[in-house]
């Protein structure tokens, strides 16, 4: 992966290109909005509970909105749907301009809820868009620009939305986020996204026999899409791995996107660019994450995996450091380990997913980890009532090394059975 390769990838691909920028600007009018209402909370209340909270509703949409969103997604044009839920937030992000004291926060939940759902219909519709405007050859590239994308979204999002929130109050970041939705739904209108494709021997791709790939593939045609979904899973020792790490990584991910904010808040006392600067070294790690793709061509389930006792090691350093300087260049450590694994899982599940069912796949996993998320940001709210905010830092960050190690243990006794692979490393 290269500049160059990212460059002509804008300039043959308009589609993406368009599809980049408006993911660009809805994220980062949302970024405003997340670091405002982070920061209202905490002035408003100083409780970890209800920062837990306003972060929990935030994902808890994604349980059932996410696997609708795939159904959408493979039924409907891809581009109209992300153009109406695009439309039908501006209001919703207006709604967070009543919200002027304790009394209010019921408003602040619900209209945190209904961006939610919105954007965990939009989310899975987008990135299976993504394969129907690209090259199979160049899809751990633009997983890698979608990295990027992230990472510019947290820095000029994050920081940038500190510094608003600060110097203008909340309001300017909440009216900044409406016109954000309508812009991207103007940039997305302008995209011609084809609903099916052709791509048969794209689709008959899985790891093991290709001929028993296609004699699967050909089989989902003629079953219910539950069982042509069950027979992809089941034959994908890598869609498994997936899965798991969907299943585990967000119960601990929940305690890190809550402490996040009270360190900077209540640890370091930095406000709201304290928030804003946090957030903004997780931006930076991500858009570093992309140049590590042109070293990364091979394992790529194995990097993601790695990536997880990487991110241990970081975790429990950030608990026991005292210098928000040092804590910054962590959470870009941090970062990007894990844009650098992101990548390469999401474009594992693009090679692996015939494209007429990735609305449905991306749909479950946004479902399942956000709302594990989501449960772990109301369980991480909680626990702060009772726990030292870096004693539950330092557990949280020993857990990754619990997942890595179950979801190698998982991939290696598999491979032996199937004898389809040796090793997570050796993936691809």
């Amino acid at each position: 992966m290269s500049n160059q390769t990212a460059i002509a990838i804008f300039k043959a691909q308009k589609g993406y290109s368009r599809l980049f920028t408006a993911g660009l600007i809805n994220g980062i009018g949302d970024r405003f909005t997340s670091v405002a209402v982070l920061a209202l909370v905490l002035q408003l209340t100083g409780s970890g509970m209800a920062v837990g909270i306003s972060l929990g509703v935030r994902l808890l949409p994604y349980l059932f909105l996410a696997p609708l969103g795939g159904v959408l997604g493979s039924k409907f044009p891809r581009k109209y749907i992300m153009i109406a839920t695009d439309v039908l937030r501006v209001p919703v992000a207006l709604t967070f301009l009543w919200v002027d004291g304790e009394d209010k926060l019921w408003l602040l939940y619900i209209a945190s809820f209904l961006l939610a759902a919105g954007e965990a219909i939009y989310s899975p519709v987008r990135k299976s868009s993504i394969p129907l405007l690209v090259t199979k050859d160049s899809l751990l590239t633009v997983n890698g620009l979608e990295q990027l994308m992230s990472g510019c979204v947290l820095i000029l999002g994050a920081l940038s939305g500190g510094v608003v929130s600060m110097w203008f109050g909340p309001e300017a970041a909440f009216v900044m986020n409406a016109i954000s939705f309508m812009v991207a739904a103007l940039l997305i209108y302008g995209i011609d996204i084809p609903q099916n494709t052709n791509r048969v021997n794209e689709d008959k791709r899985k790891i093991g026999s290709p001929d028993k790939l296609k004699t699967k593939v050909d089989r989902q045609q003629k079953t219910s899409k539950t069982r042509a979904l069950w027979i992809l899973i089941s034959g994908s020792i890598t869609l498994q791995v997936i899965f798991g790490y969907e299943l585990l990584v967000p119960m601990l991910n929940g305690l890190d996107n809550v402490l996040i904010s009270v360190y900077a808040v209540q640890e370091f006392e930095a406000g709201d660019i304290g928030v804003g600067a946090f957030y903004a070294a997780l931006g930076i790690g991500l858009s570093l994450s992309f140049f590590a793709g042109r070293y990364v061509t091979k394992g790529l389930l194995g990097v993601a995996i790695g990536g997880l006792m990487i991110d241990d090691f970081l975790l429990m350093s950030i608990s026991v450091s005292n210098h928000f300087t040092m804590v910054f260049m962590l959470y870009i450590l941090l970062s990007f380990a894990g844009g650098t694994g992101n990548a390469c899982l999401d474009t594992l599940v693009m090679r692996e997913t015939p494209s007429a069912m990735q609305p449905v796949i991306f749909g479950l996993l946004s479902a399942v980890g956000n709302t594990l998320l989501g449960l772990s940001m109301l369980v991480a709210g909680w626990l702060l009532e009772w726990m030292e905010p870096r004693a539950l830092g330092f557990a949280g960050g020993a857990g990754f090394s619990i997942i890595a190690i179950l979801l190698a243990g998982y991939a290696l006794i598999r491979s032996k059975k199937s004898g389809e692979f040796t090793a997570p490393w050796k993936v691809f």
